[in-house]
């Protein structure tokens, strides 16, 4: 999961630039195309279509059919940018491509969503035929991502990211006495407290994470400011308390500066590990933890679920209708039935243990007694994760997030490490994002 963005075929500048609604967007789209392709960067969209979607045959990993519409597939990984270069060219023809070859329906991410959303290159679901009512049940956040700067609403997920903090109960109970998520809750209810839990927890030779990123996205999420102003570079005062706290924990060893996704990050998720928590949404302890792998700490439901110090949220898939589709019914049929149909968002949650973007059934779930996780040793995570969805702000989304997170992690491991001192550090920072993004100054 973890991306590396480079330089990409279209810029976040370039896609705000075209304002003017093109020839091909203007003409009311056909409704009869034997082909529909979808743009995506991994397999989660096409396996939640193909168990969910009423009438979805699949042919083949890359090929299925919905009625006599043929379904294809286009994966590209997020890895070094591939999937934007990837998607970003394709728009680009977009306008003069046969209709077999036009994008009908592409996903994004929350981190670069606004790079795509202020742009005519994706349909508002409102000219799809998709309702206010429709979308009423959906978290309002959700809604937010895909807002563009006139207020439509260009695209929707079938799923919310609530994030909480994830802790093996066997440490709780040795250095805390108990694992009960409310008591486990009052040793981290705010970063004052969390550090002194992390000193606890040293020493008894355990890391309160796995690195410093782990807690990163918790504190970018609550901040105060968007990452550029008025074409200016902004380093949030929350960001800046991420830093001094994460230098004091990598000094005082309770943490590393591993990057995320690497092999040194992820042998916390082994019983024979050493780290208390990591940071995450239902996707995280479902699909990052190794929960299937024999020794690991997840196969035998040995994590658990509190809050943690603040609510944040992490990733998130949007489905985006491609203006120039010639298949808007089906791909209307389909984001419709995705994201706001509430027995396939309940069969979701069941299913796939997703956290769905449905508050109705997100409620019902939540405080149903059979409703379990095997990895959180039975917990039910949806009572913490819906309490904390509703206090998600992301006014200060900007176009730039990605490319300024993953820089400024990647700079201040140098800090962190000793390698370079503070203002060193920013300067790197500073000088990689005006590489990346040139129409930026700091």
């Amino acid at each position: 999961m973890k991306r590396k963005a480079m330089a990409i075929t279209l810029t976040a500048a370039m896609l705000a630039g075209l304002t003017a609604v093109p020839a091909w967007a203007e003409d009311a789209a056909a409704d009869e195309g034997k082909v529909l392709n979808i743009y995506c960067w991994n397999e989660e969209f096409k396996s939640r279509l193909t168990d969910h979607y009423p009438g979805y045959e699949e042919v083949d990993g890359t090929h299925g059919k919905i009625g006599d519409v043929d379904v294809v597939w286009n994966i590209t990984p997020s890895d070094d940018n591939a999937y934007q270069n990837n998607l970003d060219e394709t728009l680009l023809k977009q306008a003069d491509a046969a209709a077999d070859d036009k994008i009908d329906l592409f996903l994004v991410e929350a981190d670069y969503a606004l790079k795509y959303v202020n742009t005519d290159y994706t349909m508002s679901v409102a000219d799809l035929g998709i309702t206010d009512e429709e979308v009423a049940d959906q978290y309002q956040y959700t809604k937010d991502v895909m807002t563009d700067s006139d207020g439509n609403l260009k695209g929707l997920s079938w799923q919310g990211c609530p994030g909480a903090m994830i802790y093996r109960r066997d440490i709780a109970k040795e250095v805390f006495g108990s694992d009960d998520p409310a008591e486990v809750q009052k040793k981290v209810a705010d970063w004052d407290t969390f550090k002194a839990t992390a000193e606890e927890l040293k020493e008894k030779g355990y890391q309160m994470t796995s690195t410093v990123n782990d807690a990163y996205r918790v504190f970018s999420n609550n901040v105060t400011s968007p990452w550029v102003v008025d074409g200016k570079i902004t380093v949030d005062d929350n960001i800046k308390n991420w830093v001094d706290m994460s230098k004091e924990m990598v000094d005082n060893k309770e943490t590393s500066t591993y990057e995320l996704w690497s092999s040194d990050w992820s042998k916390g998720f082994m019983k024979n590990g050493n780290v208390f928590a990591y940071f995450g949404p239902a996707w995280f302890f479902n699909f990052s933890m190794n929960a299937a792998k024999d020794g690991s700490v997840g196969k035998d439901g040995g994590w658990a679920l509190c809050k943690g110090p603040q609510s944040f949220y992490w990733g998130g898939t949007w489905i985006c209708g491609a203006n120039g589709t010639d298949n808007s019914s089906l791909v209307k049929d389909i984001i419709e039935k995705m994201t706001t149909d509430e027995s396939i968002m309940t069969d979701i949650v069941k299913k796939d243990n997703d956290f769905a973007n449905n508050k109705a059934a997100m409620d019902k779930l939540s405080k149903d007694k059979s409703f379990k996780n095997s990895i959180l040793g039975g917990q039910n995570p949806l009572p913490i994760f819906c309490d904390g969805i509703e206090s998600i702000d992301l006014s200060n989304l900007s176009s730039y997030d990605q490319g300024c997170n993953e820089e400024f992690q990647k700079a201040m491991k140098d800090y962190f490490d000793g390698n370079a001192d503070y203002d060193s550090a920013l300067e790197q920072f500073y000088q990689a994002v005006e590489t990346k993004y040139p129409e930026l100054t700091h």
